[in-house]
C-alpha cells in the first residue's frame, strides 16, 4: 500500500513555505502543522487532496476520538483534538484558493474539521498552572553541589533562569558577551541569541535576592578568570564527552562550544529538583514565578510595565493573562480581605 502522494506533497510544501516565509511561523508550529496533515493523509490512505469531501473531515474526527497517545495510552486529550483539527481546517481554507482546487475545494468545507461548541470550550479552558515559589528555588540552588566544572555551571544555570526571565533557547545561545555583572543586565541580541520572535531587548536582573545573583557573579567570574574564557565563548557550555578508564563514554568536564538545543536545560532543572526533594519545574515555570512576584513588588502601573518588557514582553496584558495567574489559595486570602474592617483613620 501506497504511503506517498506526489501531488499532495508537492502542495503541502507550497504551504509550509507560506507559513515559513508570508506568516513567519517557527519551525516547530510548522512541524506540527505537518503531522497533523500526515495524521489526515494516513487515515485516507493518501487520496488526493483535490478528492476531499466533507464526510473524510467528519469520520476523520471519529477515528481522532477513538485514537489514543503513543506514549501515554490515554484517549487523545480534547487540546490534542483541537489543535489537530484547526491545523486541518486552516490547511484546506488555503487550499480551496489555490489553483486546480478552487472547482473543487470549498472555504466552507474547510468548517467541517470544527469541534463541538461543547468540545472546543473543553480544549480551549485553562488549568492553573504549577509553578515554583521563590523559597522552593532557593532551596534548589543552595541544596545543589558546586565541587566540579558542571555541577557549578548547573547551580549557576538554575540561579541564572530565576535571576532573568530568560527562556531555555535563549541561556543556551548566550556568550559571555552579552552578561554584565556591574550593570545588572542580560543582553537578547537576537543576532547571536536564540531570543522569541527574533526579538532584542535586555533585561535588568530581577530583584530576587543577593545571594542568587552572587551565584551567577561567581560562575562568569570563574570562566573569565579561572578558565580564562574569553567573550565569544558560552555562558553555559556543553558538557564534554570522552573515553573513560572503563572505555565508556562519560562526561569529562565542560566543552567549549553551546549545547546545540535546550534539551540539557531540561534534563538539569529535572535532576536539580528531584534530588532536592521537591517536584519537577521547568525553566519556563520560572517566568511565571517571576509574574507572580510582579503582584508584590510593583505598586503603579509604569512599574508593571517595565516588569512586563523586562521579560520580553511588548504588552502588560501578556504577562498577565500568560503568567499572572492568582492561585486559589491567594484568591481566597485576597477575597476574605474584602470583608474585613477597614481601619480607623479617626484621630
Amino acid at each position: 500500500m501506497t504511503s506517498y502522494n506526489a501531488a499532495n506533497e508537492r502542495m503541502k510544501r507550497q504551504y509550509f513555505a507560506y507559513l515559513g516565509e508570508a506568516l513567519g511561523h517557527s519551525d516547530q508550529t510548522i512541524d506540527a502543522v505537518a503531522k497533523a496533515i500526515a495524521r489526515f493523509e494516513e487515515y485516507t490512505e493518501w487520496r488526493d487532496f483535490k478528492r476531499f469531501h466533507i464526510e473524510q473531515a467528519k469520520d476523520f474526527k471519529l477515528s481522532l476520538a477513538d485514537q489514543h497517545g503513543r506514549r501515554s495510552g490515554e484517549p487523545l486529550s480534547k487540546a490534542t483534538l483541537y489543535a489537530t483539527l484547526t491545523a486541518l481546517k486552516r490547511f484546506f481554507h488555503w487550499l480551496a484558493g489555490q489553483p486546480g482546487y478552487k472547482s473543487r475545494i470549498s472555504y466552507s468545507d474547510a468548517e467541517y474539521f470544527n469541534l463541538s461548541t461543547k468540545e472546543t470550550r473543553i480544549a480551549k479552558a485553562t488549568r492553573p498552572a504549577r509553578v515554583p515559589t521563590l523559597e522552593q528555588i532557593r532551596h534548589v540552588i543552595r541544596t545543589m553541589p558546586a565541587t566540579t566544572d558542571i555541577e557549578r555551571r548547573d547551580r549557576a544555570l538554575i540561579a541564572f533562569t530565576i535571576l532573568t526571565g530568560a527562556r531555555d533557547g535563549a541561556t543556551a545561545s548566550f556568550k559571555l558577551r552579552h552578561i554584565d555583572i556591574e550593570q545588572g543586565q542580560i543582553d537578547h541580541d537576537a543576532r547571536e541569541v536564540n531570543s522569541k520572535f527574533s526579538k532584542s531587548f535586555v533585561t535588568t536582573f530581577f530583584p530576587v535576592g543577593d545571594d542568587i545573583r552572587a551565584v551567577v557573579a561567581e560562575w562568569v567570574a570563574y570562566l573569565r578568570t579561572d578558565k580564562l574564557w574569553g567573550l565569544d565563548d558560552p555562558l553555559f557550555p556543553a558538557t564534554k564527552v570522552a573515553v573513560g578508564d572503563n572505555l565508556r563514554f562519560g562526561a569529562a568536564g565542560l566543552d567549549r562550544k553551546h549545547w546545540s538545543n535546550s534539551g540539557p536545560i531540561r534534563t538539569i532543572f529535572r535532576e536539580a529538583f528531584t534530588a532536592a526533594g521537591l517536584p519537577y519545574f521547568n525553566s519556563h515555570s520560572f517566568r511565571k514565578t517571576l509574574a507572580l512576584l510582579a503582584g508584590q513588588e510593583c505598586k503603579t502601573p509604569e512599574q508593571y510595565k517595565a516588569w512586563a518588557q523586562n521579560l520580553g514582553h511588548e504588552d502588560v496584558l501578556t504577562t498577565f493573562r500568560s503568567y499572572g495567574d492568582v492561585n486559589s489559595y491567594r484568591q481566597t486570602e485576597i477575597m476574605r480581605s474584602f470583608a474585613s474592617p477597614a481601619p480607623s483613620t479617626a484621630g
